[in-house]
């Protein structure tokens, strides 16, 4: 299997031309076979050097249709110009055993993003639950945009529908749970292939748990210090109280 692969995948290596992406190149210097993954190193050449760019990496077993999805590397947007950069793709998971001649090009655009996020942009960052935050951003179309917040792969809300003004009030869920592997997913109600994720954050209590535990501790300890205190009995002596009774700590 990995020999037939190999001579693939050669093959497809003769089929290679530098691709002219919109007065920029898109050069392949090498194709190499490592294991179940498919390397193809490459320049990015521009006079600007400070441009962006979407490049994805297409096959030629369905006519270079669709961009290939098990792609890792130096692929997809805001690619800058340079040298040695790097796709790296997985073919077995993506096709499993194929078999048969393939020819991989680069394609690309000048990537012009319809949002740039100008905040969450840390992953240190934490939002408290029930509070209100401005999410702001460069808006590079007007088409209408949805805001959903993730938590891992599991939707938690969303505000669909939303115009590409620039900003949008984010509120966290009050019911939120306390974890780290939250972000937002803004996507572009015209084109499915437009979406940008935040980093994750952490979504913390709107009170810190220390603070809730200890305000009932120190009224506890003031009721104790009132009750235990001493007091002079009937005989002049002085002895503690112990007949009332003590106040329920919290568990």
């Amino acid at each position: 299997m990995k020999k037939n692969m190999q001579r693939n995948i050669i093959l497809a290596i003769m089929a290679i031309a530098p691709v002219m992406v919109m007065a920029q190149s898109v050069i392949i210097k090498s194709v190499e076979l490592a294991g179940d993954k498919v390397i193809v190193n490459y320049d990015l050449e521009y006079s600007n050097s400070s441009s962006e760019f979407l490049l994805n990496l297409y096959a030629s077993n369905d006519n270079f249709s669709v961009p290939l999805k098990k792609v890792t590397g130096d692929v997809g947007p805001e690619i800058k110009p340079g040298t040695n950069k790097k796709m790296t793709w997985a073919i077995r998971d993506e096709w499993g055993g194929y078999k048969g001649k393939l020819a991989l090009e680069i394609r690309g655009k000048v990537f012009v993003p319809f949002i740039k996020l100008q905040s969450f942009t840390t992953t240190a960052a934490k939002y408290k639950r029930g509070k209100n935050y401005d999410l702001l951003w460069k808006a590079g179309n007007s088409n209408p945009i949805n805001i959903e917040l993730f938590k891992g792969n599991t939707r938690v809300q969303g505000s669909m529908q939303q115009p590409n003004n620039g900003a949008f009030t984010l509120f966290i869920p009050s019911n939120a749970k306390a974890d780290d592997d939250y972000r937002l997913k803004i996507s572009d109600t015209r084109n499915a292939e437009e979406i940008v994720y935040t980093p994750y954050f952490k979504i913390v209590p709107k009170v810190p748990l220390l603070v809730k535990a200890f305000i009932p501790l120190a009224i506890g300890g003031g009721v104790v210090m009132l009750l235990g205190g001493s007091k002079k009995d009937t005989g002049g002596s002085s002895s503690t109280n112990s007949d009332l009774p003590l106040p329920n700590f919290p568990k």
